[in-house]
């Protein structure tokens, strides 16, 4: 057994059921693309001399690095690694990739593996190295005055919590809706959170990334040797480079500077309903413009009544036949829970003066606009001069709006299993940018309604609302031993994708296996784009060693050799 990834018990325990606990076929092994066996040998050999025998894994230990929700694990589908390496500092680091590249091997390179839904741990490549960065887990610096931090990719976002509440930091550190991800894992795939500062990828400041042989390279002020400023200012001299190192493979991350929200005097959750499907283009209509402007800090979080259901049980014990719950049930179940069709929560952050001037403008608004809906408010606050401490806000205001991690919403992949036990819990998204309009999102949801009920399952999704943008995700909760639900998923996906791809909608974020779907949408100029991300993928990783088909960008070596993509 690999040694745990987690010091938290709880944590390690919920990982290895659902990592080993989602099997349903045996793992076979596999060798690296136009790799012999006789140099994959010598290659572990090489690793293992490097980070030590026990943080080299082959053979059954591989078990958590697999997509865990993979739709078609029983028909061979699988995505499957050759081997996984774990080093523990950028030196370990450097010394693995300079085995790669004598071998030609290709790494896929993770924090944490928990992108959840989209492939987890899993390459994009069958028989590619994983290169897990889970015990390069330094906090190295979380400064109180300027509010950021300074974290390497194995520090999850409990660990970051943790520290400052231990350390008795007065900040609040974004946090997604499941804490044990990493923070530079979520924020280089541009994951979001709830707090002002939670469009993560826009508070990173100050990276420092490994490229394909070894190199280190700093971004912005960070590059300037002990610059006070490496982590307070985005300026640079010349191009910026940050952006090169999201959702790519032109290098490593092995540090990060992301910015926190400092510990406001007060907080206010709010909570806002309305009670009809159609009730979602006033929500964006009316939230919209106060995004635009400023008078809501951060991300309106907003929620069908469906999504909060898969939160509260299982779907047998609220509708115990095939097919989606009818619109009269779903009536009642929104008059038994007192919930409206779409939900909306978020938080007002400041002191207890401009809060409360914040939330009676919002009250205002929303009577005009929205009178249907319900809008509620409560507010924490601490003695004027002094900061709010988020732990003593009670968990259903607070939570991930104050900055505390938790895996509050894991349990909802267990929506579609059989109330009598048994099955596989897994989700499926389909997630694209969509502009911040109201007629848009409702002809949108419509439209997705329609697919996900032609398949028999409900319309299951949540959105964020951004100032000009929101990010919608469509998911689909299914039962990973049920193949007719695998099925129904497939043909969902398929169908949004199409839907979306018909309105030049993109998604935000990609499963490996549909990185090449969505890396065709890009298609201004004949893919000029990707062309140019390629030029710069072969100049920097010559021998494509690093992540390739990552976003769908692949290296020289694979675009020319049809037998290599024969691992695909």
């Amino acid at each position: 057994m690999p040694s745990p990834l987690y010091t938290d018990p709880e944590y390690q325990d919920i990982h290895l059921k659902l990592f080993r606990g989602s099997i349903t076929q045996p793992l076979k092994r596999v060798l690296p693309p136009g790799v012999r066996e006789s140099d994959f040998e010598d290659a572990i050999h090489g690793y293992k001399a490097v980070v030590g025998a026990d943080q080299v894994l082959t053979g059954h230990d591989l078990a958590e690095y697999i997509d865990p929700y993979e739709l078609w694990e029983n028909e061979g589908r699988r995505k499957m690694p050759s081997a996984a390496v774990r080093p523990k500092s950028v030196e370990e680091l450097k010394r693995i990739l300079a085995i790669s590249n004598k071998y030609t091997i290709p790494v896929w390179s993770f924090s944490r593996g928990k992108n959840l839904g989209y492939g987890g741990p899993a390459p994009r490549v069958n028989g590619s190295i994983c290169l897990d960065l889970h015990r390069m887990n330094r906090i190295i610096e979380v400064n109180e005055q300027y509010s950021y931090a300074v974290v390497e990719p194995g520090v999850t976002f409990t660990d970051l919590y943790q520290y400052c509440v231990k350390n008795r930091l007065k900040v609040w550190p974004s946090v997604p809706s499941l804490g044990w991800g990493s923070v530079v894992g979520n924020t280089l795939d541009r994951g979001t959170g709830f707090t002002p500062s939670a469009t993560h990828h826009q508070h990173i400041c100050g990276l420092e990334a490994m490229l394909a042989d070894g190199e280190l390279v700093r971004t912005g002020q960070f590059a300037v040797s002990n610059s006070p400023s490496s982590f307070l200012s985005k300026f640079t001299f010349g191009p910026s480079i940050e952006g090169l190192f999201l959702q790519s493979s032109l290098g490593i991350v092995t540090k990060m500077g992301i910015w926190l929200t400092p510990s406001p005097q007060a907080f206010m959750s709010c909570t806002f309903d309305m009670p009809d499907f159609d009730d979602v283009k006033t929500i964006v209509d009316t939230f919209g413009p106060m995004r635009r402007d400023g008078l809501l800090p951060s991300a309106a979080y907003c929620s069908n009544i469906i999504e909060w259901l898969g939160i509260l049980g299982k779907k047998e014990e609220l509708w115990p036949h095939p097919g989606p719950i009818p619109d009269w049930r779903v009536a009642e179940l929104k008059k038994q829970l007192d919930m409206g069709y779409w939900n909306v929560k978020f938080g007002l952050y400041g002191t207890k003066d401009v809060v409360l001037a914040h939330f009676n403008q919002i009250k205002k608004i929303v009577v005009e606009k929205a009178p249907k809906g319900r809008l509620k408010g409560e507010i924490f606050f601490a003695k004027e001069g002094e900061t709010l401490d988020a732990a003593s806000i009670p968990e259903q205001h607070g939570g991930y709006f104050v900055g505390i991690p938790s895996l509050w919403s894991l349990p909802m992949v267990q929506f579609r299993l059989p109330k009598s036990g048994g099955g596989i819990g897994a989700h499926y998204d389909y997630s694209p940018i969509i502009p911040s309009s109201g007629a848009t999102v409702l002809e949108w949801v419509t439209t997705a309604k329609r697919i996900c009920e032609k398949n028999n399952f409900d319309l299951f999704c949540d959105f964020f609302m951004h100032e000009r943008h929101l990010i919608f995700v469509n998911m689909m909760v299914f039962d990973k031993t049920n193949e007719e639900h695998r099925r129904s998923v497939e043909a969902i996906f398929n169908g949004l994708f199409e839907e979306g791809r018909t309105r030049g909608f993109s998604k935000y974020r990609s499963h490996i296996n549909t990185m090449d779907m969505v890396a065709e949408l890009y298609d201004f100029n004949g893919h000029a784009y990707r062309g140019f991300v390629e030029k710069l993928k072969d100049a920097v990783d010559p021998n494509g060693i690093l992540s390739p088909g990552k976003q769908g960008i692949w290296p020289k070596r694979f675009r020319e050799n049809q037998a290599l993509k024969s691992h695909l």
